[in-house]
């Protein structure tokens, strides 16, 4: 791990993540982060709001934003940092920003160092000018507290594909079937079905990262068929697969 610490507009991290690393919950009061994974796949959490980057993406993380970075697999997690005072984009929220070959040449030639200060303020002008916002619904599971529905959830969540009804989860977990309903509904504001799909495309999202087929993804997260598969995701993030990742 290391962080160019240089009094510049744009600070530099380098993050070697080895699969199952997460970095702790943390805040960066003073400065914008780009997270982009330079090589391997890497996860972004912020609250229950949770993005999977491929190298062709990256999460802009506004300053003052509590989160935490890791990966499921070997990664190099590259972060990009800007002074808030100076950065000509303040985005308010995280937005996953597309990494198109031109800027992804410009990361690694900034984020190598030993660039003159007039090289290095044209190069990241020109980054600044490149970080193009794609429009999507971040991908949220929040968890109930009550320990019948939590003993639920997290059952769904190793498994997403369970196809366990809620009245057999009850009957397993010492609950009625409206009981957990409600208690799903009033502890994460999702109803049950809501909530079960959000946990199969958050599961989905390292698959797709990794290139595996869509008949593949679907059947693993729990549906049966891909189109059905893409449907539900683009109408839980508000694009298909294929751009989110594309």
């Amino acid at each position: 791990m290391s962080l160019n610490r240089q009094p510049e507009a744009m600070l530099f991290g380098h993050f070697d993540l080895p699969s199952g690393t997460w970095l702790d919950w943390h805040v960066h009061p003073d400065h914008h982060q780009l997270a982009w994974a330079a090589r391997g796949v890497v996860a972004v959490n912020v609250g229950s709001a949770h993005w999977v980057l491929p190298p062709a993406r990256a999460l802009w993380v506004p300053a003052g934003t509590r989160h935490r970075t890791g990966s499921s697999g070997n990664a190099v997690l590259r972060g990009i940092f800007m002074d808030a005072a100076q950065s000509p984009v303040s985005w308010p929220v995280p937005r996953l920003v597309r990494v198109r070959p031109l800027l992804r040449e410009l990361l690694e030639h900034l984020t190598a160092g030993g660039l003159a200060e007039d090289a290095r303020r044209r190069a990241e002008a020109v980054a600044f000018d490149l970080l193009e916002p794609v429009q999507v619904t971040p991908i949220s599971v929040p968890l109930p507290t009550d320990a019948r529905a939590r003993q639920v959830a997290e059952a769904l969540i190793a498994e997403p594909a369970d196809d366990r009804t809620l009245d057999r989860f009850g009957r397993e977990v010492g609950a009625s079937e409206r009981t957990l309903a409600r208690l799903f509904l009033t502890e994460t504001r999702l109803s049950f079905g809501r909530w079960r799909t959000q946990v199969r495309l958050r599961a989905s999202l390292p698959l797709l990262a990794d290139g595996m087929p869509l008949a593949g993804v679907a059947d693993r997260v729990g549906y049966s068929s891909p189109s059905a598969f893409v449907a539900a995701f683009r109408r839980a993030v508000g694009v298909p697969p294929g751009r989110y990742f594309g």
